[in-house]
């Protein structure tokens, strides 16, 4: 009877194990994570449980409970590889150009380094700004 208890108490718990977050970047480049949508007009992506995240989504309509609070946990990148289609060229292709007109804003560039997320140097930037502009050249139609 006991077992029984168990069971069915961790699968009434099970579908909240899969819940959706949200990750997007504030005006101060500060990366947060939310199970609600970040706030009305701000782009986000939505990460899955598995690691993954969904390309940039639409912002959707405020609700009036939208306080969003980060969390801590930050999924794992995914290391499979993409499929060279035409259509996850031209999302990498949009990727790589927001990243270059990120690096070359005058606003703070935090990256994931370590498993943590650091304020990148002058130097660093311009690094990742010359690898990012390689791989749009590369990559990219008319690049």
């Amino acid at each position: 009877m006991r077992r029984l208890l168990i069971a069915t108490a961790l699968l009434l718990a099970a579908p909240l194990v899969a819940a959706q977050a949200y990750k997007w970047t504030d005006a101060k480049g500060t990366v947060h994570y939310s199970d609600a949508p970040p706030p009305q007009g701000t782009k986000y992506s939505k990460v899955t449980t598995s690691g993954a995240v969904e390309p940039l989504a639409s912002p959707e309509p405020a609700s009036p409970s939208s306080n969003a609070s980060q969390t801590a946990a930050k999924p794992a990148q995914s290391s499979l590889p993409v499929q060279d289609t035409p259509e996850n060229r031209a999302k990498l292709c949009d990727s790589l150009k927001h990243n270059i007109d990120t690096l070359k804003g005058s606003g703070p560039v935090v990256m994931q380094q370590d498993g943590q997320d650091k304020l990148i140097d002058a130097d660093q930037r311009q690094q990742q700004t010359t690898t990012a502009e390689a791989q749009y050249r590369q990559f990219c139609p008319g690049g």
